[in-house]
């Protein structure tokens, strides 16, 4: 149905900043949050074996300790919005700053396993404020004809910050000459690793200072003036800032407050729809992304391959990650996400199979055959960058588009949370499941992507060109 008619446009669809380098900065420094996200969830890809080593802990024991951040991070994640709501967005990434910059120096000078754990899940529930904190800054603070463009500054920071972490591991690593344990300054070389995160850190947390608070929660507590400082700041003076104020009034008035309760309905308890985001959200963890980035380093020294070229086909495969996230950025409003995904899915299957296939020549004394061992490289490298230009964005996109508007933040609450579960799960099971079978772990992997294809096909609708009033 089509009309001649000339919609009203909202004063803040007309926002053109008067100096966009400004807006861009202000996004940039709060998507240090997304980068520390990825730095802190991956950096201790370089300290597993180390670790095993120092504290003499099996397998199921490293698991908890590199896995039980992830407890922290669901912490985080839940607490954010509320802590935000009440003391201010800059505040929460001042608190996630320091957190971070705590957990950094704690998990580099540890009396013990327990300890590091400790400073593991502090470091978690930083990560889980800075998941759900920037992407919300960015949202607010950025004019609605830049935001899709802004908003990516989140997801790009996190893939450049597990880059960084593996590049900076791979760095230390050589200074120690190839020795994980090898003294640098009268530390190891995995403590420097865990500690050089104190950097970026301590940048976040001096970089909030330098930004503004959100309008939306300033207008919220009753300082309008100020508000109309920072939307004139990022919008432009040419808006009208008084109409601005009456519609995020009106907008926060209009809000449906949504709850678990919401959610449940049928014989099924949820919703069909939130079964839908629950599954993309755990299907995108159980084909074993994270295994390419909390494990990687020890998965090629178990295959024979010495600790400076593991090292630096991690920092390879971040690279790799960059790749996937830009292309998936390019084609997900081009080609759609249904396609994105179902590339994504049988690519990953492809890759993980030559993997599991790879893995079976493993002999007794734990080197794989040259061809086998290239072949392993490739379709490690293969199986990140499909996902990376499929689920690990789409996944994120479809949760964002497909709920109703009555229910979408409470069904994106569950959604994130059973990610966060699927990926504990995937993150504690995996040492275990290499000492008995590597290869049979890859083919679980891969069963997972395959079946992921029929779920798509047959439960995921298009969400592209699609106004989010539509869903339902």
């Amino acid at each position: 149905m089509t009309s001649t008619a000339q919609p009203t446009v909202p004063e803040g669809r007309k926002a053109h900043p008067d100096h966009l380098g400004h807006v861009i900065f202000i996004t940039a420094a709060a998507a240090m949050g997304g980068f520390l996200f990825g730095y802190d969830s991956s950096v201790i890809n370089g300290a597993v074996e180390a670790i095993r080593g120092r504290y003499d802990v099996g397998s199921a024991g490293l698991a908890q300790v590199i896995a039980i951040a992830l407890i922290g991070c669901a912490i985080g994640a839940a607490t954010a919005g509320r802590i935000a709501d009440r003391i201010g967005r800059i505040r929460v990434m001042q608190i996630a700053a320091a957190l971070f910059t705590i957990s950094a120096i704690g998990s580099a000078l540890p009396f013990a396993l327990w300890d590091l754990a400790m400073w593991r899940v502090l470091g978690g529930i930083a990560i889980g404020m800075a998941s759900v904190i920037g992407p919300a800054y960015i949202a607010e603070v950025s004019p609605s004809a830049y935001r899709g463009r802004l908003g990516s500054f989140q997801q790009a920071a996190i893939v450049v910050g597990i880059a960084i972490s593996q590049l900076v591991n791979w760095g230390i690593l050589n200074l120690a000459h190839g020795d994980q344990r090898g003294k640098i300054a009268g530390l190891e070389a995995w403590q420097w690793m865990l500690g050089v995160m104190v950097i970026p850190a301590v940048l976040y947390g001096l970089l909030s200072f330098a930004i503004p608070e959100s309008p939306r929660f300033l207008i919220s507590i009753g300082k309008t003036d100020r508000a109309k400082e920072v939307l004139a700041e990022v919008e432009g003076h040419a808006v009208d800032l008084d109409a601005r104020v009456v519609e995020i009034e009106e907008a926060m008035r209009s809000e449906h407050k949504s709850t678990f309760k919401d959610l449940l309905g049928g014989k099924a308890g949820f919703l069909p729809i939130v079964w839908v985001g629950i599954g993309l959200s755990v299907f995108q963890q159980l084909v074993g992304i994270n295994v390419a980035f909390y494990y990687s380093s020890t998965l090629w020294q178990s295959v024979g391959i010495n600790p400076e070229s593991s090292f630096f086909y991690s920092f390879t495969t971040s690279i790799i990650n960059i790749i996937g996230t830009v292309i998936a950025m390019v084609f997900v409003d081009r080609i759609g996400r249904r396609p994105l995904a179902l590339i994504g899915s049988a690519g990953m299957a492809v890759a993980l199979g030559l993997e599991a296939w790879a893995f079976s020549a493993k002999s007794a004394a734990g080197t794989l055959p040259t061809t086998e061992g290239t072949i392993a490289l490739i379709a490690a490298h293969g199986f990140v960058l499909f996902f990376a230009l499929s689920w690990g964005v789409v996944v994120w996109v479809f949760l964002g588009e497909m709920f109703p508007n009555k229910i979408r933040a409470a069904a994106l609450g569950v959604a994130a949370s059973a990610q966060w579960i699927a990926n504990w799960v995937i993150t504690a099971s995996f040492p275990s499941l290499s000492d008995w079978n590597l290869s049979g772990t890859y083919v679980i992997y891969m069963v997972f992507a395959l079946l992921s294809i029929p779920f798509v096909l047959k439960y995921v609708k298009e969400t592209k060109g699609k106004a989010l009033e539509e869903m339902g």
